[in-house]
């Protein structure tokens, strides 16, 4: 069944009161903007059929408009502006590196690349919009010994991070804070993060 018959069986089987509790994007039968009360009659066949056809690649516009930091990401860690950190940690060099997910629900998980997993590579974090295209992350990370196994403590990611315009990279600044088991800071790093979407087309991110 094409896409204009299937509009004139949806049309004719809902009738005129879907037009008093259905919007636009949900029923494609009537427009709501030319309602003049509460008793009005929906708009001719035409524009009914008109709107049906046309709403898939109206819906499909809009989501390709729409960016979001949801999804797979490699990603980089660069330190700068470490110039008091023990031993030295020159700009440029390579902090970490790995994979990580922001999923829907406002969590995240990272695969680092830069750890052993012997210390722990895998780590979990929650994430908040800040503004348009822009996102904050708190991630935790236990740190073991990689000979006893033994719990060394953790450490705190946050990262402030910008989407770019077309959704497949993003940027911005890291900080890592490092504890003890007594939850005593010992370590302190900073730097600029960059990140390159993982898609299904993706072969060396």
């Amino acid at each position: 069944m094409n896409a204009i018959s299937r509009a004139i069986n949806i049309c004719a089987g809902v009738g005129i009161w879907s037009t008093l509790f259905v919007s636009q994007a949900l029923a494609g039968c009537g427009d709501p903007s030319n309602l003049q009360s509460s008793l009005a009659f929906a708009p001719p066949l035409a524009v009914q059929l008109r709107t049906a056809y046309m709403q898939p690649e109206i819906s499909a516009e809009r989501a390709t408009s729409e960016v979001s930091i949801v999804g797979m990401w490699s990603f980089q860690f660069i330190a700068k502006g470490n110039t008091n950190h023990n031993p030295a940690l020159p700009d440029g060099a390579i902090v970490d590196f790995g994979y990580t997910q922001w999923h829907s629900d406002g969590t995240e998980i990272t695969n680092s690349g830069g750890r052993s997993p012997a210390v722990e590579n895998f780590c979990l974090g929650v994430w908040g919009r800040t503004g348009f295209n822009a996102y904050e992350l708190n991630h935790f990370a236990f740190n073991y010994d990689a000979a006893t196994g033994k719990m060394t403590g953790l450490l705190q990611v946050r990262e402030q991070v910008t989407l770019s315009p077309s959704g497949n990279s993003f940027s911005g600044t890291f900080t890592i804070d490092v504890f003890d088991t007594n939850q005593k800071q010992i370590d302190h790093v900073i730097g600029n993060i960059v990140g390159t979407r993982v898609t299904v087309d993706t072969t060396v991110p």
